[in-house]
């Protein structure tokens, strides 16, 4: 096969056989297909799409490039995936409150993609933290612990690892196509029974459309369920950031809060939400309400933050030393009003131009820069008050990030209606 002339076919529309795309996958695993070819391959998918059954040869493919998962334990084998979004720090929350259930909840997460930051760097903002746990030892972690959180091995998928990092840096990130086949051949790899899917809309996600979000959950929903995966989800709000931190120092720091019994309601909100679903699916509670007054009660006890202490410990973490923040630069209104909109988008690239978030492939993050959100949509707000706290160093990275800021608010003249955290999904299958 040639690979031109496959991105040919898929740039005129056509269906691409399950041999040409497992031709071309397995040949970008091996390093045998350069990434401008899988770049251009990822640009038609992203331009054309693909059908139900392309994207399940390509999830497939995706997965036979690598192992899949043993199970050490009889304990129910769960995960949650966000499809990202500003601010969205619940999977540092989830994984280690759902192992307090006694279940196994082994968490393989990513870097960022585009404007959103990625559950990896969060983490390893904390000293020493380990993300790159071989099989052997997140195997070991698992059974003792009951969860773990790091990055995708040599083995599981290793083209989803090569093809995460193509994708951020070209423009293909928000396609539906792409999205399915990377979460899922990750997820079907880790060999669980249940999974919640948080799929994110508006304008700090990577869908601003919440019928597109529609489509991505049905894709992913269908996908989980043809290899057995009890899959659930939500369609979650990302119209602004998720709790009031944007940044990674900044995010775990704020997680950290909620797990002690403060923080922001809707982090903790949708995190419970989201874990409720998991724990109806696999039976350890009758309903959603039972579900979330059981992780109530682990929250309060200190259970959660326990266990994730030990899980930051296991993986070579020092939570004891100083996670430092850059200076603070204070953005305010210019007028008085009503919070009307927030574009995520440039609140998004503020962030990544001081250095919060990748412009190319294997560039290195700055944990320390970040935004604090200091208004909500819907806010009253009078002129002089803050607005945004700028975290960074850098006074001309700061100022390119004041622009972005300010350019992403919108006060308006008159109140508007606030937009509910989340929906639920119905697949119909």
């Amino acid at each position: 096969m040639i690979p031109a002339v496959i991105i040919s076919k898929k740039r005129d529309g056509q269906k691409l056989t399950e041999a040409e795309i497992r031709f071309m996958i397995f040949g970008y695993a091996r390093g045998d297909l350069p990434d401008y070819q899988m770049a251009a391959l990822a640009m038609a998918i992203f331009i054309r799409g693909m059908d139900p059954e392309e994207i399940s040869q390509l999830t497939d493919a995706m997965i036979a490039t690598g192992n899949r998962m043993e199970r050490v334990s009889e304990r129910p084998r769960v995960d949650k995936h966000s499809t990202g979004g500003l601010g969205d720090k619940t999977s540092l929350i989830l994984g280690p409150m759902l192992a307090c259930c006694d279940l196994d909840v082994p968490m393989i997460s990513g870097r960022g993609l585009g404007i959103t930051g990625g559950t990896l760097d969060k983490l390893e903002s904390i000293a020493g933290y380990r993300c790159d746990l071989s099989e052997q030892e997140s195997q070991r972690q698992l059974a003792k612990l009951g969860c773990f959180i790091t990055g995708a091995t040599e083995t599981l998928v290793p083209a989803d690892k090569k093809l995460y990092a193509l994708r951020d840096v070209t423009g293909t990130v928000p396609s539906v196509a792409l999205i399915t086949a990377s979460i899922m051949s990750k997820k079907i790899a880790e060999t669980l029974d249940a999974l919640v899917l948080d799929v994110k809309w508006g304008t700090g996600a990577f869908l601003g459309d919440l019928d597109k979000a529609r489509e991505l959950a049905l894709s992913l929903c269908a996908n989980g369920k043809r290899a057995g995966i009890a899959t659930s989800a939500l369609l979650s709000d990302m119209n602004q950031p998720l709790g009031r931190m944007v940044g990674n120092a900044c995010e775990v720091a704020e997680s950290i809060e909620l797990m002690q019994g403060k923080g922001p309601a809707d982090v903790w909100e949708l995190t419970r939400e989201l874990s409720a679903y998991v724990l109806v699916s696999v039976g350890r509670s009758v309903d959603l309400e039972q579900a979330r007054l059981l992780l109530q009660g682990h929250l309060d006890s200190g259970r959660v933050m326990e266990r994730f202490e030990q899980m930051v410990a296991m993986q070579g973490g020092d939570l004891g030393q100083t996670r430092r923040l850059g200076r603070v630069t204070e953005v305010r209104a210019d007028r008085s009003g009503w919070l009307e909109r927030i574009d995520g988008q440039r609140l998004g690239q503020g962030v990544i131009v001081m250095g919060g978030g990748r412009m190319q492939a294997g560039q290195s993050i700055d944990p320390s820069v970040g935004l604090a959100m200091e208004r909500r949509l819907g806010d009253r707000v009078e002129k002089g008050d803050v607005l945004v706290q700028i975290l960074c160093d850098d006074s001309v990275k700061t100022e390119a990030a004041r622009g972005l800021v300010l350019d992403s608010i919108c006060i308006g003249e008159r109140p508007v209606d606030r937009i509910g955290l989340w929906q639920e999904f119905e697949s119909g299958a």
